[in-house]
């Protein structure tokens, strides 16, 4: 481990503060590249060996002496279990909707039985669905990949299901003819007890990390909250914590949540449970298109609220402890890009060199479709 220390500016022209940071050899480069990209000044590195209390203690090690390493793999991460070829059978055991009255389109909660086989997955992963049927060319469909919303534990805590946060795929083609997706209507449509044929998993892009102090950053608009739902079941929920006996979450977990009008917000009732228990470490912030306004009086999108919050965020990432993920809609990047990078503008840093050192030490997790 190493302790770099690091000056920054506290205000004004002269006046710093100084910092010390905790982080690993395999974080060691990217942490010394944030530092310097958000202003600061690296004063000393300190390499802790594990030695004798008698021994002498390490000198501090030059700026330069910090070469670029792989970064560390994450470990017992189940992939591709079941393929295309050979994929595994699951049993519908529930689908419901997740909207209020008023809502636009449609959104389910699905489960199935995973008890038959040998899939299981960790949060963050996603698995495939291959529908039923066949394509405009007499072939069996292809597998569309969806974010499970599930722990590993499952919704019922006993290891033995997978859920998923499904939207029906619904657009005009150019002839003006109403487009219903296939997977989608698929699986919105599916009843309990019906046969479903799942993949995976697959993904490591969107794991949670396990360090129980980390802070996490989320960004998600609509279904986009599936692997989110997961984080925060892991964080929160009470059943959860007893499954997991080595990981009690002591950070600041922080929600943002784009949808179009309020009936489209998804699981509200345990975010909002989450929030009355938890208070001193989750934080949900939602940005309502249709139905609230953003400082120029146009339409609030998630990119607004991040707008908005912009110090505080970066008052965060600053921490080497903090992991950002966005998921949703491949839509939203743009969005948000240019609202981190007026924000990291604003405080004489540069988004474009920032957000690679957030990503080469994976704290930077995106997943869009």
């Amino acid at each position: 481990m190493f302790t770099i220390e690091a000056s920054n500016h506290a205000g004004g022209h002269t006046r710093r503060s100084t910092k010390q940071f905790l982080v690993s050899y395999g974080s060691l480069s990217a942490t010394l590249e944030l530092i310097r990209n958000c202003g600061g000044r690296v004063l000393r590195i300190t390499h802790h060996h594990q030695q004798a209390s008698n021994s002498p203690s390490t000198p501090p090690l030059a700026v330069t002496e910090t070469p670029s390493v792989k970064a560390k793999e994450h470990v017992q991460v189940p992939v591709n279990l079941y393929k295309p070829k050979d994929p595994f059978v699951g049993t519908v055991l529930d689908n419901y909707s997740l909207l209020a009255e008023g809502a636009i389109g449609r959104v389910n909660h699905i489960t199935f039985d995973l008890s038959a086989g040998n899939l299981h997955y960790v949060e963050g992963q996603s698995i495939g669905i291959i529908p039923d049927g066949e394509d405009a060319n007499g072939k069996p469909h292809k597998l569309r990949l969806y974010s499970i919303a599930s722990t590993r534990h499952g919704d019922n805590l006993e290891g033995s299901t997978v859920s998923l946060c499904v939207r029906q795929l619904e657009y005009k083609n150019e002839v003006g003819e109403q487009i219903y997706g296939v997977c989608s209507s698929f699986l919105c449509d599916i009843t309990p007890g019906a046969q479903v044929k799942i993949t995976g998993p697959v993904g490591k892009e969107m794991l949670l990390p396990p360090d129980e102090d980390a802070n996490v950053i989320m960004l998600a608009t609509g279904t986009g909250i599936a692997p989110m739902r997961a984080y925060l079941r892991r964080m929160f929920e009470s059943g959860e914590q007893a499954k997991n006996p080595n990981y009690k979450f002591k950070g600041k977990a922080w929600l943002f949540m784009g949808v179009p009008k309020t009936p489209n917000l998804l699981y509200e009732d345990d975010f909002n449970r989450y929030l009355s228990e938890n208070p001193d470490n989750f934080r949900y912030t939602k940005a309502i298109s249709r139905e609230q306004e953003n400082a120029s009086g146009g339409r609030m999108y998630i990119q607004d609220r991040v707008t908005e919050h912009a110090d505080e965020i970066f008052a965060l990432i600053e921490d080497p402890k903090t992991h950002v993920y966005m998921c949703g809609l491949r839509g939203m990047e743009p969005g948000i890009d240019e609202a981190m990078t007026a924000a990291a503008a604003k405080r004489g840093q540069d988004w474009s060199t920032l957000r690679p050192a957030l990503k080469k030490d994976e704290r930077w997790h995106v997943e869009t479709y």
